[in-house]
C-alpha cells in the first residue's frame, strides 16, 4: 500500500536535475543590496548563527526577497538552507511545513529551515520555477543542491535529510560544529513533547485491526477539530483498508462482467487499489458516474473523492482524475 500515499519519486528527481546548475541567485543578491542601501534597519545575523524572531524557532527562520542572500545564500555557506515554498490557501503546505519545522529544531543547527511564502514574495518561486506548492530546495554553498514536490510522509522526510547532511558534511564547516554541540547538549536528558492521547487511542484501535474503533476515534477528533488534516488522512487511510482487507479477490472480474452494478463497480475500484492500480481504479469510477444518475451517481463520486484523500492532492494521477470527474458530471 506504500504507493497509495507516496509521491512519485521521478517528479523528485527531475525537480532536483532541473535545479541542479540552473537556478542563478544573482537577481535575489542585487534586490538584497538595493534593499541593504535603504535606511538600516535591525542588522542580520551572522551566516550560520541562529536567527532572531522569524519561523517560531531558533532554526526555523521567515524570509523574504529582501534578506533572501543574507538568510539563506550566505548562510549556506555554513550549513544546509532548506527552503520550504508555501502558501496560505496550500492544504498540503499546512500538512508539511509543521513536520520540517519540528525536524528542523531537532537537528540542533546541522541545517536551517527558511520558509518563503510564494505569494507575498513570488521571485523567490519564480526563482526555482516552482509550478506547485509545497516545493522544498535544499541550498548549500549558495547553489540548489535537491529538492522535492509535495507532502511527503515524514519517514522520507527524514530520510532525504540525512542523506543531504551526510554529503555535505565534509564541505560545510557549520555541520561538524552543531553536531559537536548537539552530541554535549544530548547528554542532559531532554523532555519529550507529549502525544495526543486521542491520536495514540485511534492508531493503537488501527494496529490492532479495531477498524470501527480506529474510525470512530478519528471522526472524534473531527468534530472537536473539523480542520485537523492528521486526522482527515487518518480517516480516510482507515476507511479504506477496512474495505481491501474484506475485498473479494474476484471482485474486478465480478464487476467487469456486471458493469451496470454500482456495488460491484465501487469494490472492484478498492480492490484495484489495494493492488497499486490507481489510475484504473479511477476510471473505473469515472465511468461508473457517466453510467448512473441520481443517488447512485452521487455514490460513486464520493466514493472516489475519498479515494483522493489517500494521495497528495498535487499527484498527477488525482489532478487527472478530478478533471475527468468535472466532466463526467458536467
Amino acid at each position: 500500500m506504500e504507493t497509495v500515499t507516496r509521491p512519485d519519486p521521478r517528479k523528485t528527481a527531475a525537480l532536483s536535475a532541473a535545479l541542479a546548475g540552473a537556478v542563478d541567485l544573482s537577481a535575489l543578491k542585487a534586490r538584497a543590496d538595493a534593499a541593504a542601501r535603504q535606511p538600516a534597519g535591525p542588522a542580520q545575523s551572522e551566516p550560520g548563527a541562529p536567527a532572531a524572531g522569524g519561523g517560531g524557532g531558533e532554526w526555523v527562520i521567515d524570509v523574504t526577497e529582501a534578506d533572501f542572500q543574507a538568510k539563506v545564500v550566505e548562510r549556506s555557506l555554513q550549513i544546509p538552507v532548506v527552503v520550504d515554498l508555501w502558501a496560505t490557501w496550500c492544504g498540503p503546505c499546512k500538512q508539511l511545513s509543521p513536520v520540517l519545522e519540528r525536524l528542523a529544531e531537532a537537528s540542533g543547527g546541522t541545517w536551517l529551515l527558511a520558509k518563503v511564502d510564494v505569494d507575498t514574495n513570488p521571485r523567490i518561486a519564480q526563482l526555482f520555477g516552482v509550478q506547485s506548492v509545497p516545493t522544498v530546495v535544499a541550498i548549500a554553498g549558495g547553489q540548489p543542491v535537491d529538492a522535492f514536490a509535495g507532502a511527503l510522509p515524514e519517514p522520507q522526510i527524514r530520510e532525504w535529510l540525512t542523506t543531504l547532511i551526510d554529503a555535505l558534511r565534509d564541505r560545510l564547516p557549520g555541520i561538524a560544529a552543531a553536531e559537536a554541540n548537539r552530541g554535549a547538549a544530548a547528554e542532559q536528558p531532554a523532555e519529550e513533547e507529549p502525544e495526543d492521547p486521542r491520536f495514540v487511542a485511534a492508531e493503537e484501535a488501527f494496529d490492532q485491526g479495531d477498524y470501527a474503533a480506529a474510525e470512530a476515534a478519528y471522526q472524534e477528533i473531527l468534530t472537536a477539530e473539523p480542520a485537523n488534516e492528521m486526522a482527515k488522512a487518518a480517516l480516510a487511510q482507515v476507511r479504506f483498508t477496512a474495505r481491501a482487507e474484506s475485498a473479494d479477490p474476484a471482485a474486478i472480474a465480478k464487476a467487469d462482467a456486471t458493469p451496470d452494478d454500482l456495488d460491484a463497480q465501487l469494490a472492484a475500484a478498492d480492490a484495484e487499489l489495494a493492488a497499486s492500480q490507481v489510475e484504473e481504479a479511477f476510471t473505473r469510477l469515472i465511468n461508473a458516474v457517466r453510467r448512473t444518475a441520481g443517488e447512485d451517481r452521487d455514490r460513486a463520486r464520493k466514493h472516489l473523492v475519498d479515494l483522493f484523500e489517500l494521495f497528495d492532492p498535487a499527484d498527477d494521477r488525482v489532478m487527472k482524475a478530478r478533471r475527468n470527474l468535472a466532466s463526467a458530471l458536467f
